[in-house]
């Protein structure tokens, strides 16, 4: 299991990964921060992107917060982000 830190933006006009802000992922979810939602389009949307199963991903952290931290299973960092990469995801502009 890799733990990463996420920035989530909740009702954003769409889900996507913006890209890294330094060492954390900042992504975009079109969901509302009520009862879990955006949590879980969080996690369905890095799974997707990741190419896993969504149990793989889960929100461990900070879940009411806007900074979070999510556990993956079965990838080391160095893969996450090779697989970012290959999805088109790179550094943020903020």
């Amino acid at each position: 299991m890799t733990a990463i830190s996420v920035k989530a933006v909740p009702r954003a006009a769409r889900d996507e990964i913006v890209g890294w802000l330094g060492d954390a992922l900042k992504v975009r979810v079109a969901a509302p921060p009520q009862d879990g939602r955006a949590n879980a389009a969080l996690e369905l949307l890095l799974a997707a992107a990741l190419g896993l199963r969504r149990g793989a991903v889960r929100v461990a952290a900070g879940h009411g917060a806007a900074r979070k931290r999510v556990e993956i299973d079965g990838l080391d960092r160095g893969e996450i982000e090779r697989r970012l990469a290959a999805a088109g995801v790179g550094v943020a502009s903020r």
